[in-house]
């Protein structure tokens, strides 16, 4: 299969799993993508989300572009148009999700890897919006998240260039969180995983629908947007757990509802 999952616990693990390509993107990995990430939605079991690629190479090397060049003119159209609204069923997850980037992660693998909310990069690896070197720019959301995430100079540095960023400078400039050894990569996503599955799900998944929507809007309507969330989580089990838990000094067991 092109993509694998299983869950851990409370992690949801998926897997690109077409290493003899780098992973790269087609339409069959697509679609089982589009399908695993619908059943995730609807698991409460799952508490976060691991995505990482198969093999110690490569994350996810972008688009295939072997594919690519058996595509009409609309068939390229309607490609660009499944990919990013698959990243975006990736970034509308109610779930936290964190990118295992375990080796190259370019053009669409990095914007892949930016539809996710956390980063973890292992230090061999590399990233880029390579794009424009090959006569296009990035179409799955690449030039709209990127410069949220590290700030519309860098993001013109990097998309105007199309230069490979190595794990250093990216920690640096924000583009990722972490930087980890290659060896350790997954065990320290999956623990970063479970360290947020601990929280309460109701909460995770409003904190992230506030800071996502507010990012959009000016500091007022955001303010807003905060409260909408907040007033979403007053009436829940969670809620109350956490108070008698704190009094009690004793570890909360949410339970999503």
């Amino acid at each position: 299969m092109s993509v694998l999952f299983k869950q851990e616990g409370k992690v949801g693990l998926l897997i690109l799993n077409r290493p003899e390509v780098f992973n790269a993107v087609d339409r069959s990995l697509l679609q089982s993508m589009r399908d695993l990430l619908a059943e995730i939605r609807s698991n409460r079991d799952i508490r976060v989300v691991v995505i990482t690629g198969s093999g110690d190479k490569a994350f996810c090397s972008g688009a295939d572009l072997k594919e690519r060049k058996t595509m009409s003119h609309q068939e390229v159209q309607a490609f660009i148009n499944n990919i990013r609204e698959t990243f975006t069923m990736i970034e509308h997850l109610p779930q936290p999700v964190i990118a295992a980037i375990n080796g190259i992660a370019l053009g669409g693998g990095t914007e892949l890897a930016l539809a996710c909310d956390l980063r973890i990069m292992a230090e061999n690896a590399a990233m880029g919006l390579t794009e424009t070197s090959l006569g296009i720019i990035p179409g799955a959301g690449g030039t709209q998240r990127l410069p949220r995430i590290v700030g519309k100079g860098v993001a013109k540095d990097l998309i105007f260039s199309a230069r490979r960023v190595g794990a250093e400078e990216a920690l640096r400039i924000g583009l990722v969180n972490r930087v980890s050894v290659q060896s350790e990569l997954l065990d320290q996503a999956i623990s970063w995983a479970n360290e947020i599955a601990q929280n309460a799900p109701i909460a995770l998944a409003q904190a992230k629908w506030a800071i996502n929507q507010g990012m959009e809007v000016n500091l007022a309507a955001g303010l807003e947007l905060e409260s909408m969330a907040y007033q979403v989580l007053i009436p829940t089990k969670d809620r109350i757990e956490g108070l008698q838990a704190f009094a009690e000094k004793r570890k909360p067991n949410y339970i999503g509802e």
